[in-house]
């Protein structure tokens, strides 16, 4: 996420021929692995790339194996099949800047053992972007497969191919394919402050910027103006894209954005127990807080986030207008 430009985006009139110009060199247009979507109907090649790639391995809970020291254990494909083997039920994710294939597979299907096991959240937290980005890819696709094992039009079994990334019905012969929902999730600003939200069950103090999903027939821009209003009661008078981050827990694309909104009282109906205004000085002294369990005051989503993010990206242009 970091390599989106911020834009400015106080006053009312900050959204009018904003430069949305996108940076030349900007990392978060390149994928972890080069998806090779080429490979994918040709089991071959996915043969050849097999003995020597590295296979991510998920447990029935959507954890990876992981070695003694807590890091990614992902053998080859030799040693997968103790042989020269070949992918099976391995689902194909793609090349990596040497070439090398990367692939995945439920870890019941083989006889490796590892030391530890780490959900996504916290191998986020602790592993290479690398690592965790192969795992997020993992995880998602695992996630659609067991759920969708039969045809949604006439409930017949599905058979997989092209790598893993397309399930065929047997019986009616309808295709399916990967699903990711796609959700807004919002910085909402006055000028001065920031909106706020936490939902029941979240840990004690914790606060969050606004998310809600595409509703059929909406536009991303109807979508925030209509969660805001729903959520808080805040009316939006315009918002603006930032940035995006697949987000599989288990299969959503979070959208950015960030929106002008009037400076309504928030009110809450069952979605969020509690939305406020937040200023600067507050979100400062939130983001000081990261890491001292010993503080009890207001707190911030996790920095591996979009949603803090968003809030970084609205602190960094409120301290940078300050200073014009």
């Amino acid at each position: 996420m970091s390599g989106i430009a911020p834009f400015a985006f106080v006053g009312p009139d900050a959204f009018a021929g904003a430069d949305t110009r996108i940076p030349a060199a900007d990392p978060a247009c390149h994928g972890v692995l080069d998806r090779a979507d080429a490979l994918r109907g040709d089991p071959e090649a996915l043969a050849a790339l097999w003995p020597d790639a590295r296979v991510v391995l998920l447990d029935d809970d959507g954890q990876a194996l992981a070695d003694a020291d807590g890091a990614l254990f992902a053998p080859t494909g030799a040693q997968v099949s103790e042989g020269p083997g070949g992918t099976g039920a391995a689902i194909f994710l793609g090349r990596d800047g040497e070439g090398r294939g990367w692939f995945a597979l439920d870890a019941a299907l083989t006889a490796l053992q590892a030391s530890n096991r780490l959900d996504l959240r916290s191998a986020a937290g602790q592993w290479p972007a690398f690592d965790a980005g192969v795992f997020a890819q993992a995880r998602a696709l695992q996630h659609w497969r067991r759920r969708h094992r039969h045809c949604g039009v006439c409930g017949g079994t599905l058979g997989f191919s092209r790598g893993g990334w397309l399930g065929r019905c047997d019986d009616c012969g309808i295709e399916h394919y990967p699903r990711t929902d796609p959700a807004v999730i919002v910085a909402v600003t006055d000028g001065a402050r920031i909106l706020l939200g936490r939902q029941r069950g979240w840990a004690a103090q914790r606060y969050s910027v606004l998310a809600g999903f595409v509703e059929p027939g909406e536009t991303l821009e109807q979508t925030v103006a209509r969660e805001v209003l729903e959520e808080t009661g805040v009316r939006v008078r315009g918002c603006r894209y930032l940035g995006s981050q697949p987000w599989p827990f288990p299969g959503q694309l979070m959208l950015g954005f960030i929106a002008s909104a009037e400076p309504d009282e928030p009110r809450v109906d069952d979605e969020l127990e509690d939305a406020r205004w937040f200023d600067v000085d507050e979100i400062r002294a939130a983001r000081a807080r990261d890491g001292n369990e010993g503080d009890d005051g207001m707190r911030l989503s996790a920095p591996i986030s979009i949603s803090r993010w968003l809030i970084e990206q609205w602190l960094r242009e409120i301290e940078s207008n300050a200073t014009r």
